[in-house]
């Protein structure tokens, strides 16, 4: 675990995508994991680039239902690093079909709430259903974009995500949009993918592996920039996991993109890692914080 220190820079918008079209990309996977039964958590396997595998202690996952499972599609488990206690207010950004959603309210009880936000119809559909079915009365599902989140302004004593920040073509956005729904002192955990060196202009350009979270991946200088320049204070590393080629290979070949063939031959070695992050939003607002 190390404290990232340094200036700011915040994230730079990629010029070379078209914003809508990365939506609609991500938009589409997310809707036809959402109305499937099994995914990389299902009984096909389990890989630590997608969905379960060791990422959650068994011991965790058997209390949880199956539905939301099955349509994990994270890279991480951030309420490992969240701390979450008893009576805390949770927002999980993006949070799919639930798992981290419920076991957070597992986490904070009764008297604790959690909200997932979802941009896919089809997911928030899923996740309120599920919920209603298992008895969750202290979990929520709004329908809404990550860089626009539906709720007030410091809410949260804990926002989370699960390898959805990549997703978003407008990473400095969501940032702000964490940072202002937190409560002063509030704690942002991610799970995330991370740029570790340039990636072939094959896979950088390719939407299917935009939605497949490895596209739209940003360094971790630009990603930390990012939270530092919304105003989160004491960034720290918690945690890499570096993916070799055989994983990345194996993951990009489930994006079924014509662009995937153009990939063979290429070493795809620690192009990327799984990082897991946590901040804090300061008590007192920094000067230097971004508007």
């Amino acid at each position: 675990m190390a404290e990232m220190k340094g200036k700011s820079k915040g994230v730079p918008k990629r010029s070379d995508v078209d914003e809508d079209a990365v939506r609609r990309a991500v938009r589409e996977r997310y809707t036809k994991l959402a109305n499937t039964s099994t995914s990389c958590c299902g009984p096909q396997g389990q890989t630590a680039m997608c969905g379960c595998g060791d990422l959650y202690p068994k011991a965790e996952i058997v209390t949880l239902p199956a539905d939301a499972v099955a349509v994990s599609a994270g890279c991480g488990n951030p309420t490992a690093i969240a701390r979450l206690k008893p009576g805390m207010t949770v927002v999980d950004l993006g949070s799919g079909g639930g798992i981290d959603a419920f076991l957070s309210a597992k986490k904070v009880g009764p008297n604790g709430k959690v909200i997932g936000i979802d941009a896919t119809p089809e997911m928030i559909f899923r996740a309120r259903k599920t919920a209603k079915e298992h008895g969750y009365e202290n979990v929520e599902f709004r329908l809404g974009e990550i860089e626009h989140i539906p709720l007030d302004q410091g809410v949260a004593d804990v926002v989370i995500s699960n390898c959805v920040i990549n997703l978003s073509p407008d990473k400095g956005q969501v940032f702000r949009e964490a940072y202002r729904v937190l409560k002063p002192g509030g704690k942002l955990a991610v799970s995330d993918i991370v740029l570790l060196k340039d990636l072939p202009e094959e896979i950088r350009k390719d939407l299917g592996g935009w939605s497949q979270c490895v596209s739209g991946a940003v360094s971790e200088e630009e990603y930390i920039g990012g939270m530092r320049s919304a105003g989160f204070e004491n960034v720290k590393v918690e945690e890499r996991v570096v993916y070799q080629h055989e994983l990345l290979e194996d993951y990009l070949k489930s994006t079924e993109s014509e662009e995937y063939s153009k990939l063979k031959g290429l070493d795809l070695s620690e192009l990327v890692a799984s990082y897991k992050i946590t901040a804090v939003k300061p008590k007192k607002r920094s000067r230097s914080a971004a508007r």
